[in-house]
């Protein structure tokens, strides 16, 4: 991480910890928002009105909480007004890289080979991790956010002047229903994953597993209707959809979430695709980043191998996008 602007020590993936080794993740930093007229949003301050060319995205494919920014912006028409470049998956001893694996771009902006270089290009006396999303200001030089769950719900609302007539993923008849789903849905499973991984003692583990299976079983009941709230995509939604596309890839394995596959659930499995037929979500999806970057994590896989599977979400990868090529 970075400790008054220098970085210390090599990357690890355990955050902080509680007394009893479950854990804890890091809060975002930069918390300002893009509205349409600039005014302050929620938190942070004000200056950011949305125009087209002026904001661009750094992502991870490997990462869910970047990925939901991704999703967003597809969805809501977003491609020609807000640029992405995207990191290399493999995670070196000083965090996120750029450039020197397939699919991955160097930095346009500053020509950096770390990203942490550009955590301390918006404050030299950083302290926390460099993670992704973040969110930049091009014209002002200024980190946005890189808070996923806001940066989503920007791309909602502040450019909805620029890209009209786009599905409203948070709408206000349904935003109480939607912040107690995905309330519940982070801890136990969004989260809840991540919780069972990196224990760092048992009784926290058997915690984590236990809450990531009760809550893919309670969705499997729940699942009635195409979507979470019946007939409406919502942004939360999203946030289930990108765990559910890596868990068998990388969770299952990887972090020990091995009671059952999301293959095992057929509601699960038959919603998981639904997801990711709607228009733009699959090109977000590159299981290859998602493997390889899970994978380089040393202290859960010291050797670095990836592993060849999972066969079924590599048929469904492929033929999504046959589907998508022929129209």
């Amino acid at each position: 991480m970075l400790v008054n602007g220098t970085w210390m020590a090599d990357w690890h993936p355990v955050q902080a910890r509680d007394g009893e080794g479950r854990f804890v993740r890091q809060v975002s930093s930069f918390r300002n928002w893009i509205t349409a007229d600039g005014r302050p949003g929620p938190t942070g301050s004000g200056g950011f009105p949305a125009e087209a060319g002026r904001y661009r995205l750094y992502v991870a494919l490997i990462c869910p909480w970047a990925s939901r920014t991704l999703i967003a912006r597809k969805l809501k028409g977003l491609e020609d007004l807000v640029a992405v470049t995207v990191v290399n998956p493999v995670l070196t001893e000083q965090g996120w890289a750029f450039d020197g694996y397939p699919g991955a771009d160097a930095d346009p902006l500053h020509g950096a080979s770390r990203l942490h270089e550009l955590y301390t290009r918006a404050d030299g006396g950083y302290t926390g991790r460099a993670t992704v999303p973040l969110l930049w200001d091009e014209r002002t030089d200024r980190a946005v956010s890189n808070e996923s769950a806001e940066i989503l719900r920007m791309f909602n609302s502040a450019f909805a002047e620029l890209a009209p007539g786009r599905p409203d993923l948070y709408p206000a008849d349904l935003a109480a229903e939607i912040d107690a789903r995905n309330a519940e849905i982070y801890d136990s499973l969004n989260n809840g994953v991540y919780k069972a991984g990196f224990a760092s003692s048992q009784q926290a583990y058997d915690e984590a597993v236990a809450g990531v299976f009760a809550m893919l079983d309670r969705l499997e009941d729940r699942l009635t209707g195409p979507f979470l709230l019946d007939e409406r995509l919502t942004e939360a939604d999203i946030r289930l959809f990108v765990t559910l596309i890596r868990f068998d890839a990388a969770y299952h394995g990887l972090f020990k979430t091995n009671i059952r596959r999301i293959a095992d659930y057929p509601r699960l499995s038959a919603y998981l695709e639904r997801v990711l037929r709607l228009p733009g979500v699959a090109e977000t999806v590159n299981l290859d980043h998602i493997k390889a970057g899970y994978y380089s994590i040393r202290a859960l896989n010291p050797a670095g191998i990836v592993p060849a599977g999972p066969d079924h979400v590599t048929r469904l990868l492929d033929r999504i996008a046959r589907r998508t090529d022929a129209g």
